[in-house]
């Protein structure tokens, strides 16, 4: 289904949180990138499935009091996680985390970390704008994936604490280009890459799996999209759905794991 917002914005993020607050298990919250497919400054929520569909019973949650500034949301790459919206710091190479309760914001920075469209996913000949620093949920928490110079431009994936005291707590560097993937998901440990097929078909053809260290480039698993670029993925172990936001569309999928 389109978001409320019809296709005008055509970058965000949305899903259910993993670890949610008491009374907000059936929430869901959305964020479109509503300035220049770059940026935004607040966060929608919904309280049931059925308000999301008929966009009513909705609340907007404002980051900060101006678009772009210090603290800002950009790019598609944010995620909820136990009452708290993590996403990249405008115009750092830094995840921020805001307390949706206390409305408090906290950062860590992810050294070497390029940002700014540097090293964003990409296809073919196009990339997908301001998706340098890329967060996920898993069973075991907060992962967040970019790519460094010191990596050669590669993929490098970082564990975080989910707290106030947010910090980066073990770090894996891959040999994934990052320009030559689409998007990425963790999921049981195991960090995942899609790449595009064409306009109607995504593959998910990587894997690395976090405790042995193993990667594998031979996967084919497709699946169907809506729409030619997956803006966002990400897996909720949750309700074990992927949550994909596709050129304005906002789509689940079940993720079953053999």
């Amino acid at each position: 289904m389109e978001t409320e917002y019809g296709t005008s914005y055509p970058y965000g993020s949305w899903g259910m949180d993993p670890k949610p607050a008491p009374g907000k298990e059936g929430w869901y919250w959305l964020v479109a990138l509503t300035r220049s497919n770059i940026y935004t400054n607040y966060i929608r929520t919904y309280s049931s499935h059925s308000a999301l569909i008929v966009s009513k019973n909705a609340g907007d949650v404002t980051i900060t009091a101006s678009n772009p500034t210090t603290n800002s949301l950009i790019g598609p790459g944010s995620v909820m996680y136990d009452n708290a919206l993590y996403y990249n710091c405008y115009n750092y190479p830094k995840v921020c985390r805001f307390d949706m309760t206390t409305k408090s914001i906290h950062s860590v920075e992810l050294p070497g970390a390029g940002y700014n469209d540097k090293f964003p996913y990409c296809h073919l000949t196009s990339c997908y704008t301001y998706t340098d620093i890329d967060l996920s949920t898993d069973e075991s928490g907060l992962w967040v994936v970019y790519a460094s110079e010191a990596n050669f431009g590669n993929v490098v994936l970082s564990r975080l604490n989910a707290s106030i005291t947010l910090n980066i707590t073990q770090t894996w560097n891959t040999s994934l280009f990052k320009k030559a993937i689409s998007n990425t998901f963790m999921a049981c440990g195991v960090l995942y890459a899609t790449r595009y097929v064409d306009k109607d078909i995504e593959e998910i053809f990587y894997a690395l799996d976090t405790t042995t260290g193993m990667e594998r480039g031979n996967l084919s698993i497709r699946f169907r999209k809506v729409s030619g670029i997956v803006q966002y993925l990400n897996y909720n172990p949750r309700d074990h759905l992927l949550y994909v936001y596709n050129d304005a569309y906002i789509l689940t999928y079940q993720a079953v794991f053999g």
